[in-house]
């Protein structure tokens, strides 16, 4: 797991203690999720996530890891059975 903090946000407040992001090493594999937002609760989200100085990506990432993580689901590269 590494910690991912942006220089923006380093120079506007010094080292960041309370705001970091924690994320996997990128999958080699991505896939689309798409999905229906009210645009007022979007443009809040895009809004807070700047100010935060990450993407929206990586925040619904991380909330999908943490979900699936509380509910006791593992995810990961299946394993092929070997013969």
């Amino acid at each position: 797991m590494r910690v991912s903090t942006r220089m923006n946000h380093r120079r506007r407040y010094g080292n960041p203690t309370h705001i970091l992001c924690y994320y996997r090493e990128m999958e080699s594999k991505t896939a689309r999720l798409t999905l229906l937002i009210d645009p007022d609760k979007k443009g809040a989200f895009e809004a807070l996530c700047a100010q935060q100085d990450l993407t929206p990506s990586q925040v619904v990432r991380q909330l999908i890891r943490e979900y699936l993580t509380k509910h006791g689901v593992s995810y990961g590269p299946k394993k092929a059975a070997r013969k």
